[in-house]
């Protein structure tokens, strides 16, 4: 979608698009729209009983007095700004229900236009790739937007960081959508090598450097893959020369068939979405060049696929991690954190992060506990997880600490090896183990945050900013949270 700024006047023709706060109350512009069709707006607001409320809408078709098409006016309710991206959100994703592919929106207030276009562009997203029927291309998208704002120069210059987070999120979304026999571990590492243009340096590293590495638990996921295992690191080198970076790193399981410990088809139809850690670093990391954060992120992505073979890892094989622990892996569908311990293990080595952050759709288990509208978080750092939190709640990513501690690690106590990679008791803390089998690989007290995303990385049903599907989840937390802590 295009959008543009320009400053504020009534438009003679076309859709116009007002804000109407919870009190019901036109803005100036809509008291003198209204005055001008002689009370049309306020009539249908009565008979409609449209009172402002958030995430409502109401259509007013060719008002008298006008040559408008049509007059749309959204609720904003207590016009937070997450309430005025919302209503962005409804306008977008009700374009093809009122034949929008053009929109004019009037809003006084230059930093809510610049969020409800930035909310309009997420709203407005779709996956139609691989939609071959007229009947379905046909549908009506909405192709533009002109925000007419107070100061129109203003309102550009607060869009425009947001902006870079939509087309960041963008690519998550498009990447958790792939199918997996499109997105395999080699088509991802090539996407990502399509990344330099933004200004960021992409490194591939494959299986053979991996294993002259010693990461033995991730390369021990892939081994039942016709795919190779890869890890693709992304650098943005926006802060200070020598400036210790922060890191990102994503789990990256292209397919997750359970491998030999095979998951049910109700439970793996939906496993195309397990790379969807790795997807969200990808998208913030280019969200971290588009804006030029002044600070050095890395981006570490583990991208392999769990599969069943005559060369799979079998239940109770022992493998040697980056680290030099060993892991007697009793699940081999527990392999999101086999991935992500050697990638732990790499990044500190390597880089030497001030703050570290993975995320992953880890376990079903934080489903249970929070639902799909919150991730849990754990962390070694309570101010660091506190910040997550507040700009979780900034940004409508909302997120819940959670417990680690001896409780957990004692579950992960094998009979041969360092440890096991599930918990002795089935059904218990599964989501707290599996962090607790992180924290055991990270070093020097490194400040570590592990968002379990399984939960919020996809949707089953509508929200105006999060349409079904792919939400990347964690992005904007994070470009927030780099925003207010980290940058120069």
């Amino acid at each position: 979608m295009k959008v543009s700024f320009s400053e504020l006047s009534l438009p003679q023709t076309g859709s116009l698009a007002l804000c109407v706060g919870g009190d019901g109350s036109l803005c100036a512009l809509g008291a003198q729209l209204d005055a001008l069709t002689q009370g049309a707006l306020t009539r249908a607001m009565k008979v409609e009983k449209f009172s402002g409320e958030a995430q409502s809408w109401l259509s007013i078709v060719a008002p008298a007095h006008t040559d408008l098409d049509r007059v749309i006016l959204l609720g904003t309710g207590e016009a937070s700004i997450l309430d005025i991206e919302n209503a962005g959100g409804v306008l977008a994703q009700k374009a093809e229900s009122l034949a929008l592919r053009e929109v004019f929106v009037a809003l006084a207030d230059s930093e809510q236009a610049a969020h409800f276009a930035y909310g309009a562009q997420l709203g407005g997203y779709r996956f139609d790739k691989y939609r071959t029927l007229e009947a379905l291309k046909a549908r009506c998208v909405l192709e533009t937007m002109t925000v007419a704002t107070t100061d129109a120069e203003k309102a550009l210059q607060a869009y425009m960081p947001l902006d870079a987070s939509a087309v960041g999120i963008a690519l998550t979304r498009d990447l958790v959508w792939e199918p997996a026999n499109v997105l395999t571990t080699e088509a991802f590492a090539e996407l990502c090598q399509t990344l330099t243009p933004y200004g960021l340096e992409v490194e591939v590293i494959d299986s053979k450097q991996m294993a002259a590495l010693g990461m033995g638990a991730m390369l021990g996921v892939g081994q039942g893959s016709m795919y190779e295992t890869l890890m693709v690191v992304i650098k943005h080198n926006g802060g200070a020369q020598g400036q210790s970076p922060i890191a990102f790193l994503g789990k990256g399981v292209v397919f997750d068939s359970g491998g030999l410990s095979l998951k049910p088809n109700s439970s793996m139809n939906t496993m195309k979405e397990d790379m969807g850690g790795a997807g969200t670093v990808a998208g913030l990391m280019v969200t971290l060049a588009k804006r030029q954060a002044k600070v050095n992120a890395i981006g570490v992505l583990g991208l392999v696929e769990n599969m069943p073979s005559d060369k799979a890892q079998r239940p109770s094989d022992v493998v040697t991690t980056m680290s030099g622990q060993t892991v007697e892996v009793m699940n081999t569908d527990a392999e999101g954190r086999l991935v992500l311990c050697d990638l732990l293990t790499y990044t500190q080595r390597t880089f030497k992060p001030r703050a570290m952050f993975d995320l992953a759709t880890l376990t079903g288990a934080i489903i249970t506990a929070l639902g799909d509208e919150m991730s849990g978080i754990f962390s070694n750092h309570d101010e660091l997880a506190a910040q997550v939190t507040r700009a979780g709640e900034l940004e409508g990513e909302l997120v819940w600490k959670m417990p680690l501690g001896d409780s957990f690690k004692r579950l992960l106590k094998s009979e041969i090896a360092d440890m096991r990679n599930n918990g002795t008791k089935l059904g218990v803390g599964g989501s707290s183990v599996a962090a607790q089998f992180l924290h055991n690989f990270i070093e020097n007290d490194t400040p570590w945050v592990h968002l379990d995303i399984a939960g919020t990385a996809w949707r089953s049903d509508n929200l105006p900013t999060k349409p079904k599907g792919a939400t990347g989840f964690g992005l904007r937390l994070l470009d927030r949270l780099v925003k207010e802590q980290f940058e120069d």
